[in-house]
């Protein structure tokens, strides 16, 4: 039972570290990794910050390395010279984290604040727990933006990811994630395939290679980025005509920097995004990563990282805290990928599916990039 080892093994830390009031031997330092831009932004304006001006002897140190997260923390292990102390990934990653024995299971109900009305953190976050090493942060979705200036005369702004094969309504430069995620499914729905059908159609070669060949006909229209700011960057410089990134990104571009930028919500790709912590942490660095988890991942907190940020909260109990924009003043809510005005044609990203099947996939999509 790997669950109880690990926290018997943290012996005193648990205990000590619920609520944060009596902690002893904790760590001043702690480095967490997570994706950069407006969304490592939101996290330190909501969590890092308030955090430390409550414990004014601690140093967050910052580090953007979350795209590579999976391939970086085998390596720290195989090196046995883990350097983090905690880690945002997305669930897939989680997953894969956990089933390597490189991220710890934690027993949510017993490290995480429960709700203000006394509901467990368990149930608070519900099935946003997919694996017993995650930490639901946010529920948010790979979207495409589009320079509002750039549509052509006469045609209708894009509304949905499938304007993006589109080049003879379209013309111009794409951004495309360099990753397999998110682009095999676009392009096998806009090729035709239902939504219900796609992973089952992942599964075959022949439902490969029609992806890939959908995908080529973009191929060389297309900028290969790996971190979700360079989309909103291309955008703003006009590199770029269209291109895929996380939601909250661009609605930093759109509404806080006043980019000419739209957003084309339809088959925007829902996903989850939380903590992970590496696997035999020393005992005072737990300490400190559990009681700032305590703080970081309570009702409030999630709340208000909405306020900077248009990504939905992972607590139920969250949901009714989101607000404003804690500067603009404008009300979050529609900007959210939950909105109902942006759900339609929305496609849910089966992270157990790419938990099963990323390393296969990784490898495949690499050597058709290199062709």
């Amino acid at each position: 039972m790997k669950l109880k080892t690990t926290m018997m093994g943290a012996a005193g830390v648990l205990a000590l570290t619920a609520g944060g009031a009596f902690a002893q031997d904790m760590a001043n330092e702690m480095t967490i990794v997570s994706w950069g831009g407006a969304y490592q932004q939101s996290q330190i304006n909501a969590y890092h910050e308030p955090y430390q001006e409550m414990h004014p002897e601690v140093q967050i140190i910052t580090d953007e390395s979350s795209a590579d997260a999976v391939a970086r923390m085998r390596a720290m292990f195989e090196a046995n010279n883990v350097t983090w102390d905690l880690v945002d990934v997305v669930a897939s990653d989680a997953m894969r984290l956990c089933d390597e024995g490189l991220a710890m299971p934690i027993d949510a109900d017993e490290v995480l604040a429960e709700a203000p009305d006394g509901t467990s953190a368990s149930e608070d976050f519900g099935d946003m727990i997919v694996s017993e090493c995650f930490i639901p942060q946010i529920v948010y979705s790979t979207t495409f933006g589009y320079r509002t200036d750039m549509v052509p005369e006469g045609a209708e702004a894009p509304t949905d990811a499938c304007a993006v094969f589109d080049l003879e309504t379209y013309p111009g430069r794409r951004a495309l994630e360099r990753r397999p995620i998110g682009n095999m499914e676009w392009a096998l729905l806009c090729d035709g395939v239902a939504i219900e059908d796609v992973y089952d159609m992942l599964e075959t070669d022949e439902g490969v290679e029609r992806a890939f060949a959908m995908l080529d006909t973009i191929k060389d229209e297309t900028i290969w980025w790996t971190a979700g700011a360079e989309t909103p960057q291309l955008l703003a410089d006009g590199e770029v005509f269209m291109g895929s990134t996380y939601n909250g990104r661009l609605f930093s571009a759109i509404a806080e920097q006043d980019q000419p930028i739209g957003m084309a919500w339809g088959y925007q790709m829902f996903d989850l995004d939380g903590w992970v912590i590496p696997e035999g942490l020393p005992e005072d660095h737990l300490a400190r990563v559990l009681d700032y988890l305590y703080f970081a991942t309570d009702t409030q907190r999630l709340a208000d990282q909405a306020a900077y940020i248009s990504y939905g909260p992972a607590r139920t109990s969250s949901a009714p805290l989101v607000g404003d924009h804690a500067e603009l003043g404008i009300p979050m809510g529609p900007h959210m990928p939950t909105a109902p005005d942006n759900l339609e044609g929305a496609f849910l990203f089966n992270y157990t599916w790419w938990a099963d099947y990323r390393d296969e996939m990784d490898a495949r999509f690499q050597a058709w990039l290199a062709q």
